[in-house]
């Protein structure tokens, strides 16, 4: 099943996306929320499937995020091999973690503003896990999938001056500007999705930037949301970001973002979205 919401910000529709078409979501919950993705999806999904969901024209709404305002947006450095060498790193041994505040979060066509002055904006395709149940202090990692709603695409957007050099150590500070986290266009929930094997790349101007598989993920899913559920509480809603392969601005071998840039993020069978840097 495919979920989005469409229309303004902050006044969005939940929605089951067809063919051609949306089923309006609205009569079974508000929004795609922790209530809704941990005691609504099996009767979304039934409701869908007996035809009892009102039909929406897609028209020319506006697609917002497909997840209502999380109460985390965690994030997994370093979880590409190659991306940390291009970084300077050595590969981890451990979960690198960092958080990014919750009101980066934005819809999968909005327009990313520049920072002001800066000249080191960074894109970051990442394949984002959505949490469906609560997971504190998981037994094994063969426990976590039961733990997932479903799998999103997202920019992991970073201003890598306030990231590295104005750090004082802490990444955050490069990750949480307005409009830094698009995600969507659609939640594809858990059952249709193999998220260890799925393309992901990355466009700027129609060039190809990141071109790799979640095959090549140090810490899969699994083993990440196992790990973080023994430091920290996962909540349904939540979304983990995993990790973005090599390509980066980072590296040298490409421009930072500027004015009038357009970026391209898309994952095999979650979608493509599309930013313009305003």
């Amino acid at each position: 099943m495919h979920l989005a919401r469409i229309g303004e910000p902050g006044a969005e529709r939940p929605v089951v996306v067809g063919s051609d078409h949306y089923l309006d979501l609205s009569g079974l919950t508000d929004d795609i929320d922790g209530s809704f993705l941990e005691n609504g999806l099996a009767a979304a999904r039934a409701a869908s499937e007996a035809g009892e969901l009102p039909r929406l024209e897609r028209g020319d709404a506006r697609i917002g995020a497909p997840i209502a305002r999380p109460s985390s947006i965690i994030c997994i450095g370093m979880n590409y091999a190659a991306h940390a060498a291009e970084s300077g790193s050595a590969p981890p041994d451990d979960l690198v973690v960092f958080l990014k505040t919750a009101n980066t979060l934005a819809g999968p066509y909005d327009a990313t503003p520049l920072p002001p002055g800066s000249t080191k904006t960074d894109w970051e395709v990442e394949l984002g896990v959505v949490i469906g149940r609560r997971a504190s202090y998981l037994a094994s990692p063969d426990e976590a999938r039961a733990h997932v709603a479903g799998y999103v695409v997202v920019n992991d957007l970073s201003e890598r001056e306030w990231q590295l050099e104005r750090s004082g150590g802490q990444w955050s500070k490069g990750k949480s500007f307005p409009g830094f986290s698009p995600v969507g266009p659609h939640l594809v929930t858990a059952d249709e999705v193999d998220p260890g094997a799925l393309g992901i790349r990355s466009r700027v101007n129609g060039e190809t930037r990141q071109e790799s598989s979640t095959a090549d993920l140090i810490f899969g899913v699994d083993e990440i949301v196992y790990r973080l559920s023994q430091f920290l509480v996962l909540e349904p809603g939540d979304l983990v970001l995993t990790g973005t392969p090599e390509g980066v601005a980072l590296s040298g071998r490409f421009p930072y973002l500027a004015v009038g840039d357009v970026v391209e993020v898309e994952i095999d069978g979650l979608g493509t979205q599309r930013q313009e840097i305003v």
